[in-house]
């Protein structure tokens, strides 16, 4: 009888919830109406200023002018960094107000801390900036502040309005209402410069950029803190005696970075959950630190952004020296041929005689002679806990050493896995080959897979438990000269000794 009541309990509860749910409904959507308003009102707002030039005017001189700017700049050329790169200013793009520009992003082979945006939607972004930043919400920052100029037409709004002091606007107007924009560039005199007109912001501009730019973070999910972080950061190199290219064409407006914050503060804080950094953005910069320098300035473009046609008709680099030399970085040291080079910073590392490193068909730049050094996290978190948990295979007794190797060819398998997406043609040729690396257990690996240079090459592929992650080293060399590098290669691989 008590179990009969409490259900006629119940269900009269329920009856009289299900009664006044279409008021709660009700009430719960006019509040969301009124108060979605009243949590983005205190944000600064922002729209572009005064402009001649149509949207559409604006994505046709950013695609005329970016070819001209990728004539006169050298560019990275490494698919990996730049699909990283466009696929995160993408993502921030999206949240950018006003017209939806087909943004593109691109990576430029300097170490200078620099980037721009080009009217309708190219943005351009130094490899210093990457190697700058701490995380990736600060590489973030720097895009964002980028797609601001894009999204409030600073480019165009600098053009108008000093075009609109040299002429008349009847002819101005006339000029900007024909459908050839590159005529109507040539009479303005708005050719591409990095001093340009089109480049060239004011205090005022640069302050907008600013805000947007916290606005797109926040709104993206980063910590828009960053933003504020990164400029402190390279502010403060700027005063040491480091001049930062950043502020030629960026002039810093006055308290920009209490002003980041205040905009920060106004939308709400930092909040909880958001995004500070991603895997991605740490294997962006290890390859990007692994790569050579950038070529001195003075050098002639030709020969840095053209496929090494020597390699393809069968020549090949200079043959390793029996001379040895040491190179080291964070995780290890090594020896090679002392007329080989060693480029890196970090973990990261290519070292390759002159000519090793080619542009492939794509204009990638790919080592096709010599090796990469580097450090992979496996992508599995369970696996990654059990890793780190245990020391990364530290640990006593027959299973625990079991566990290891279990854990560590677990590890290899994923690498190769990740290689193999973006390599096709790539196939493994022999795998899970137990060796040593300075005492430490190792696994050697075989591939076969496409010379940048024409034919197959050989990539032999060395993996050993780090605490910092599964460190790795891919000797390579195309098929027909691998055998006759093979004993320096295994001289170096020899002399590798890990920071314990």
């Amino acid at each position: 009888m008590y179990r009969k009541n409490l259900r006629n309990c119940r269900v009269s509860q329920v009856g009289a919830v299900g009664q006044s749910l279409p008021w709660a409904v009700a009430l719960v959507v006019t509040l969301a109406l009124v108060l979605a308003p009243l949590a983005s009102a205190d944000r600064t707002l922002l729209k572009p200023g005064w402009n001649m030039f149509s949207a559409q005017q604006d994505i046709e001189v950013g695609q005329q002018v970016s070819k001209e700017a990728e004539q006169q700049m050298r560019m990275l050329n490494d698919r990996r960094v730049d699909n990283y790169v466009n696929n995160l200013g993408r993502r921030l793009a999206a949240k950018a107000p006003g017209e939806k520009y087909p943004y593109q992003f691109k990576v430029v082979n300097d170490r200078a801390i620099n980037a721009f945006a080009l009217p309708g939607g190219p943005v351009y972004i130094n490899r210093g900036v990457i190697e700058a930043a701490d995380n990736e919400a600060q590489l973030a920052g720097v895009l964002a502040h980028e797609i601001s100029h894009v999204a409030l037409r600073h480019g165009t709004n600098q053009a108008s309005k000093a075009s609109a002091a040299q002429m008349p606007l009847a002819i101005l107007g006339g000029m900007l209402g024909s459908n050839s924009v590159g005529a109507t560039l040539a009479q303005l005199g708005a050719s591409f410069a990095l001093n340009s007109i089109l480049l060239k912001y004011s205090r005022t501009a640069e302050s907008q950029a600013d805000l947007m730019g916290a606005q797109i973070l926040y709104d993206s999910g980063y910590d828009a803190r960053a933003m504020a972080q990164f400029f402190e950061k390279i502010q403060a190199q700027d005063q040491g005696g480091q001049p930062v290219e950043f502020f030629s064409n960026h002039p810093n407006p006055g308290n920009r970075i209490q002003s980041v914050n205040q905009e920060i503060d106004k939308l709400g804080g930092a909040g909880r959950g958001y995004n500070t950094n991603s895997r991605e953005f740490d294997d962006a910069k290890r390859d990007v630190r692994s790569l050579p320098a950038p070529p001195a300035k003075g050098q002639p473009l030709q020969a840095d952004n053209r496929r090494n046609d020597g390699g393809r008709q069968g020549s090949q680099p200079e043959w390793p020296s029996d001379r040895f030399v040491s190179f080291q970085n964070s995780v290890l040291s090594i020896n090679h041929p002392d007329n080989w080079q060693a480029y890196g910073q970090g973990d990261a590392a290519t070292i390759a005689p002159r000519g090793g490193m080619v542009n492939d068909d794509n204009g990638n730049q790919a080592l096709a002679y010599g090796v990469i050094v580097n450090i992979y996290e496996p992508h599995l978190d369970a696996y990654g806990q059990r890793l780190k948990g245990r020391g990364y295979g530290q640990g006593s007794g027959q299973g625990s050493r079991q566990d290891s190797h279990s854990l560590l060819e677990q590890a290899t398998d994923e690498l190769v896995q990740e290689l193999r997406q973006s390599n096709r043609n790539m196939r493994v040729v022999r795998s899970h080959e137990d060796i040593s690396v300075n005492g430490s257990d190792a696994l050697s690996t075989y591939i076969s897979n496409e010379s940048p240079i024409g034919g197959r090459e050989t990539n032999w592929l060395v993996t050993v438990q780090r605490p910092e992650g599964l460190l790795f080293l891919v000797f390579t060399a195309p098929d027909r000269d691998f055998q006759s590098y093979e004993s320096a290669f295994q001289q170096m691989l020899y002399s590798v000794r890990t920071n314990r």
